[in-house]
């Protein structure tokens, strides 16, 4: 093992406590944002109440929710109009996001947004059943940084305002660098500083191992909650996949880059925050321990060892590839009279609800002699694992670190040899001659954010807002009207699935209200991406994208059921146009 980074870095607001409760600061008003939890802040209050100060200790995170959640009063409204800024260094809709998911959060209430200045102030207005109107002022504390791509990032810090100081010292109005923001700094640093091997995979996991404090707040809207290390995580994972991709050369969006496995590992802590940085080796793959469920009325995803042994139980030709870290990458192929569909999940390991959707309509498909299926459950079993391991700490987050393989690619771009995961797919294909590929996938259930790197995540930013069950159809384009008519027929079936309309409604409206519409097209009440690309080797290929990182009980069965009407919706429209053809 290879120790890149041990650091303890002082928590800003015991330094802040230390500065200031001693000495004769008495009278002063102190307002200062930080990265923590309200409990914490109010606690902090206290005691420099005692000290004689006066201070209000606010979120320099999503600082206009926390506003709406602990100083305003919400009662009785009537409308609410918020105009928030709109900055030239940043996503003309970052701040708007920002103040997701408010719309929900007062249902029931006007809501207006509209642009506003670049000065980092939002201004609210609050109008009340009895008349009354009442203005706020809310700054959002951000500063500019030059990120790890040599670019300019707009993003929260901390900030100290302090006035009433006696004698004649000068009122303060400055950033505040908190240990939120030093724990990302220090770690690109160190990663930066490090001497990497010219060849891929640059190391087996590159593990950041953080305790620290902050904050970890559920919202009354969905799943939404929000998480200051689930944030950290987001941020070091990705801002890592961006520093590799840029150094062998290749272009932001790609993902074939193999750096090694990335894992930010961030749990919570009190007092000081403490990063370690190490280069470690896989060791003997180790599958997390998950209870066995009933796979009709799962409620979270189940262990690897159930997955497969439902598996074994379904009639069909097995085959199997191997992943990085040796495990197996298992499927089986029942050959039969109707089209020919293959059938994955599992490639985004961190996507839990389609493995479970997927083998219960396949169970269901294959009841039928005619069926035609080729299917595997988890191309992904090393990300599987790692997911299972990241939520024994944080069972809510969404964990992406989970998202690729252990070579760091998305296996569907794997480059070289040996192929390790997408082999599997290959011998899929190969045994069925499927040209409808049905790749089930999930995306995250609650916000997702990158404050240290802008707020939005770089080249996901439509999927920072849950919109709802989300199909995109990738098709060759010789092959655009079968296209139509599929996903037309789709989203059709899925309109008997209860309270599948109703759900997609209500996101979709809340994520157009807080993202500034919906760039996309809206089929039966299922909105849908239709694109022609040719990168696939089967002429149809059909998402599911169902906002499932990381839920469960009732949330993740409902999750579930709708992936598994999905397959079988498809299977029986794409049956039926094939059917019309010949």
């Amino acid at each position: 093992m290879t120790t890149l980074l041990d650091e303890h870095i002082p928590r800003a607001l015991d330094t802040l406590l230390r500065d200031w409760s001693a000495g004769d600061h008495r009278g002063v008003t102190l307002e200062a944002w930080l990265f923590e939890d309200e409990a914490a802040r109010r606690a902090a209050e206290a005691e420099l109440a005692g000290a004689g100060i006066r201070a209000r200790l606010r979120s320099a995170y999503k600082p206009l929710v926390h506003a709406f959640l602990e100083e305003f009063d919400t009662a009785n409204l009537k409308r609410v109009a918020i105009r928030y800024p709109v900055h030239e260094e940043a996503d003309r809709l970052r701040f708007l996001s920002e103040t997701y998911p408010l719309a929900a959060l007062l249902d029931g209430v006007e809501t207006l947004f509209e642009p506003g200045p670049a000065d980092l102030t939002y201004r609210v207005t609050l109008e009340y059943q009895d008349e009354r109107v009442a203005e706020h002022e809310v700054f959002a504390p951000n500063r500019l940084r030059t990120n790890h791509l040599d670019q300019v990032d707009l993003t929260p810090t901390g900030w100290l305002r302090v006035t009433g100081r006696p004698g004649d010292e000068p009122d303060l109005n400055e950033a505040l660098e908190t240990e939120f923001e030093q724990v990302y700094q220090k770690v690109m640093a160190s990663v930066a500083a490090h001497g990497w091997p010219d060849t891929e995979p640059y190391a087996e996991t590159l593990a950041i191992d953080v305790t620290i404090p902050g904050i970890e707040r559920p919202l009354d809207y969905g799943d939404e909650v929000m998480s200051t290390r689930e944030a950290l995580h987001e941020d070091f994972y990705f801002s890592l996949l961006e520093f590799f991709k840029r150094r062998s050369g290749r272009p932001p969006e790609d993902r074939s880059v193999q750096p090694g496995q990335i894992v930010p590992d961030i749990r919570a802590g009190r007092g000081d925050a403490h990063v370690r940085v190490t280069l470690r080796a896989f060791g003997e793959p180790q599958n997390p321990a998950r209870p066995e469920q009933d796979i009709e009325t799962a409620e979270a995803a189940p262990g690897l060892a159930q997955i497969y042994h439902e598996l074994a139980a379904l009639p069909g030709e097995t085959f199997e590839g191997i992943s990085r870290e040796g495990r197996p990458v298992r499927g089986i192929y029942r050959a039969g009279s109707r089209p020919a569909v293959l059938v994955t999940s599992g490639q985004h390991a961190n996507e839990t609800s389609a493995p479970v959707g997927t083998l219960r309509a396949v169970r269901r498909l294959l009841a039928n002699p005619d069926a035609n299926i080729a299917y595997i459950p988890v191309e992904n079993p090393d990300g599987y694992a790692l997911h299972g391991r990241l939520c024994e700490a944080n069972p809510r987050h969404m964990h992406h670190a989970a998202r690729y393989t252990s070579r760091g690619n998305d296996l569907e771009y794997g480059e070289g040899e040996p192929v390790y995961e997408i082999g599997a797919r290959h011998q899929a294909l190969a045994l069925s001659g499927a040209q409808l590929h049905l790749n089930f996938h999930g995306y995250p259930a609650h916000e997702w954010t990158r404050p240290l790197t802008g707020y939005l995540p770089r080249g996901f930013e439509l999927w920072t807002i849950p919109k709802g069950f989300f199909l995109i159809m990738r098709h060759h384009p010789s092959w655009s009207g079968t296209a139509r008519t599929l996903i037309e027929a789709v989203t059709t079936g899925l309109s008997a699935v209860p309270g599948l309309a109703e759900f997609n409604r209500r996101q979709i409206e809340i994520c157009s209200i807080h993202s500034g519409g919906t760039p996309y097209e809206i089929i039966n009440d299922v909105p849908c991406l239709i694109t022609a690309d040719e990168r696939h080797p089967s002429p149809l290929t059909l998402i599911t994208e169902f906002p499932d990182e990381t839920i469960y009980g009732e949330a993740y069965r409902f999750a579930h059921t709708v992936q598994m009407a999905t397959v079988i919706a498809a299977e029986e429209a794409y049956a039926s146009i094939m059917a019309r053809v010949a």
